[in-house]
């Protein structure tokens, strides 16, 4: 577990580092090209996402977990042929779809409620093979357990898309231009970061061989990944259509539906998910160890891995909770100047929870051949998210698809621990983690609501947002300490240990 936690600080700080600027960059284009052009930027993105996840996004978990396959076999051929055969898929389903694209440039514009996002999309598509090698790459790093590369690479990706679209937007009053540069800017930095990760590839001993006998074993698992995070883009696409209708017909102009999808899915979510960044590095070095243990047989090991994750993620996403219920909306004012974000924000932090036990439980069971469960559990899941879009947009608005997407994850979190719990040899315990990393949340609210007048009265916005953030956060992480629920130093386990066997 140290070199575990070790490995997971590396790639926490590199991902803090990444989202952080990422954030900061959010900021930029909210300001810069304003809520219709943030509108605009992600209706095209996501877009980019669906092609972008249909065409590579099974396929470096799966790469990962044939290399921990193969070299727990010592069979070295096999594991160049299966990075080779992810290359080779991730560009076969690519180039063609760019091409096509192009060519039908014309009949697609009709399909875009409006016509400005069909060329933010199509200046983002000269990045999709790069980024999709890129993908395949970055599998090969994460089945050998080595971070540093994944994590570099990704960090200039972050940096070349910031620093040319700061470059690019500043000083754009026109918010289709400014979506159209910011575009640019994630196409640049697509090529630069694959230049890098395949360099550095090189560098580290990868070699490409003959993908014969690895294209079955790759797509069979592949596949139903994609499948899920395909139709997951795919669902996204459809809500950047459908919920901006919802409102139209709730009552909304055009204008302000697009500019609401805009607050919410440009500046509230990226803030909620704050807590992915630390879960997600967490179970980035965890799929592999777990992925061995599975295929070593080792269930006492699995068992302690998986409660292990469900804890990190539960006490990681608790934490973010009371300072975004009580100090949301005047964050998202502060950060946004727009209310509306704040408002998104404060009401969704309660939906942390379960979307992060959705994250780490889908995790694990694609770290377990548990593909084919992951697909319908999203299905499921699905079906509540899109059912809220569509019925409930009159009776509260853009808040809509916070319920859904809460619904969703509980949905699907819940049938992906009940498939998790009767594959494991060995039972983990799930519930009970989970419920303990509730209980802080009681005083950490009761404190912060006492303090927040206070704090306001006698500070301005800034320090009284950060003061009252910290110290929820940390009763919260007091009690969780007090609780036991707070990894501890090996040297802290081993004192303990000597402790009981003296008592």
């Amino acid at each position: 577990m140290k070199t575990l936690y070790r490995s997971a600080l590396i790639v926490t700080v590199f991902s803090v580092i990444q989202r952080s600027l990422g954030f900061l960059y959010r900021i930029v284009l909210s300001r810069t090209i304003g809520s219709e052009g943030m509108g605009l930027y992600q209706i095209a993105v996501t877009l980019f996402m669906v092609l972008l996840t249909a065409s590579s996004s099974g396929i470096p978990v799966t790469v990962s977990r044939l290399l921990t396959k193969y070299r727990t076999q010592n069979d070295l051929r096999a594991q160049n042929a299966s990075v080779t055969a992810g290359v080779v898929s991730a560009l076969a389903a690519t180039l063609p779809v760019s091409l096509l694209l192009f060519l039908l440039r014309e009949p697609l514009a009709s399909l875009f409620s409006d016509a400005r996002s069909e060329t933010v999309l199509f200046l983002l598509l000269p990045g999709l093979s790069f980024s999709a090698a890129h993908t395949v790459l970055r599998g090969y790093y994460w089945g050998n357990k080595d971070f540093l590369p994944y994590s570099v690479t990704e960090l200039v990706e972050e940096l070349v898309m910031i620093l040319v679209g700061t470059a690019l937007v500043c000083r754009i009053a026109d918010p289709f231009e400014g979506a159209m540069r910011a575009a640019i800017a994630i196409t640049a930095s697509n090529l630069v970061s694959f230049s890098l990760a395949f360099f550095w590839f090189l560098s580290k001993g990868g070699r490409f061989s003959s993908p014969k006998g690895q294209f079955r074993p790759l797509l069979s698992a592949a596949v139903p990944i994609s499948a899920m995070r395909t139709s997951a883009s795919a669902i996204d696409s459809v809500i950047a259509f459908l919920l901006p209708a919802r409102l139209r017909a709730s009552g909304m102009t055009a204008t302000e539906a697009l500019k609401c999808y805009g607050v919410a899915t440009g500046m509230s979510f990226p803030v909620l998910a704050a807590p992915s960044s630390l879960i997600g590095s967490f179970a980035l070095v965890l799929v592999p160890e777990l992925s061995e243990n599975y295929y070593r047989g080792k269930g006492r090991a699995l068992k302690a891995n998986v409660e292990e994750a469900i804890s990190v993620a539960a006490v990681i996403s608790c934490l973010f909770i009371p300072p975004l219920a009580l100090f949301g909306e005047e964050a998202g004012l502060l950060l946004f100047s727009d209310r509306l974000s704040g408002k998104i924000i404060a009401y969704s932090s309660y939906l942390l929870l379960p979307l992060s036990l959705n994250m780490i439980s889908s995790g694990i069971l694609n770290s377990m051949q548990g593909e084919k469960v992951t697909l319908i559990a999203f299905a499921v899941g699905s079906v509540c998210l899109l059912t809220c879009v569509v019925l409930l947009p009159p009776l509260i608005g853009i808040y809509a698809i916070c319920v859904g997407s809460g619904l969703e994850a509980i949905a699907a979190s819940s049938l992906q621990f009940f498939f998790l719990y009767k594959r494991c040899p060995q039972k983990p315990r799930i519930v009970r983690p989970v419920l303990l990393s509730l209980l802080p949340l009681v005083p950490a609210f009761l404190l912060g609501a006492l303090t927040k007048p206070l704090l306001f009265r006698f500070f301005s916005a800034v320090p009284a947002i950060a003061i009252g953030c910290v110290l929820t956060v940390g009763v919260a992480l007091a009690f969780y300490a007090f609780l036991g629920l707070l990894p501890r130093p090996k040297l802290l386990r081993k004192k303990h240990k000597i402790q009981e066997n003296f008592a």
